[in-house]
């Protein structure tokens, strides 16, 4: 029940934050279950399975509130879930030894790319053409989702944002395919790890907390000013990544 507790908490702060900036769930929970003692994998496969259920609520809401534009959204989810079955598949056959330090640097190069979205305008009215490179960019989105445990939003949302796309449509659709990748890395997940079960309590506590905050976090998306929400998310995964990286080198 602790476990769950404590999950839950997670789980509703991690939503509110992605809900709002359409990014850093699974960065936030992941890091969290690797501080934990929870290996890379296994930290990877638990955020994922709970997000099946938190990205559906949040795409729900983001529909309910016309944050989404369809044809994004079909362009992200095809190519994301081809991504993020690569990257689930690839994180499972190597050694969390092996991976640990990639995944805490990976990590800290998303936070930097989160904390400089500070520091960026954006166009919020600004509706553009989809050109053909946003399918390879969900792919790599996807990638780098599942090794990570994160990082769908923080590489599709900020390049998307960055290119002067509109920033609440971004999210909202950006969200919604998150659903879909995250339902295809899952699937490779409860395949290659069998014993994924004996964490049931920490995935049940990031799904309710995540379902709980969902409907929020889309109204904060059209109401909540970001930026400085940007730079304490980003500095705590700094922080907590730099200090496992260096560790990790050091011991």
């Amino acid at each position: 029940m602790e476990t769950f507790l404590i999950c839950l908490v997670v789980g509703i702060a991690a939503q509110l934050i992605d809900g709002t900036l359409g990014m850093a769930y699974g960065v936030s929970c992941s890091t969290f279950l690797r501080t934990a003692g929870i290996s890379s994998a296994m930290s990877s496969a638990c955020v994922h399975v709970a997000e099946i259920f938190t990205t559906l609520a949040s795409g729900i809401s983001h529909f309910s509130m016309k944050n989404v534009n369809v044809s994004l959204l079909l362009r992200l989810a095809i190519p994301g879930v081809l991504g993020g079955c690569l990257g689930a598949y690839v994180l499972t056959s190597f050694a969390d030894s092996i991976l640990s330090p990639i995944i805490s640097a990976y990590l800290v190069v998303m936070g930097f790319v989160i904390v400089s979205k500070m520091f960026k305008k954006t166009d919020a009215g600004k509706e553009k053409k989809i050109g053909f490179w946003v399918c390879p960019l969900a792919m790599f989105g996807g990638f780098s989702d599942s090794l990570g445990g994160g990082g769908w939003g923080p590489v599709v949302t900020s390049t998307l944002v960055a290119a002067n796309h509109d920033v609440r449509k971004t999210i909202g659709s950006v969200n919604t395919a998150e659903f879909f990748v995250t339902l295809g890395e899952s699937m490779v997940f409860l395949l290659t790890l069998p014993d994924l079960s004996s964490f049931l309590p920490s995935i049940l506590g990031l799904i309710a907390g995540g379902v709980i905050a969902a409907p929020l976090g889309a109204v904060l998306c059209k109401k909540l000013p970001v930026k400085p929400l940007l730079g304490v998310v980003g500095g705590v995964i700094i922080l907590i990544n730099g200090w496992k990286l260096i560790s990790a080198i050091v011991g």
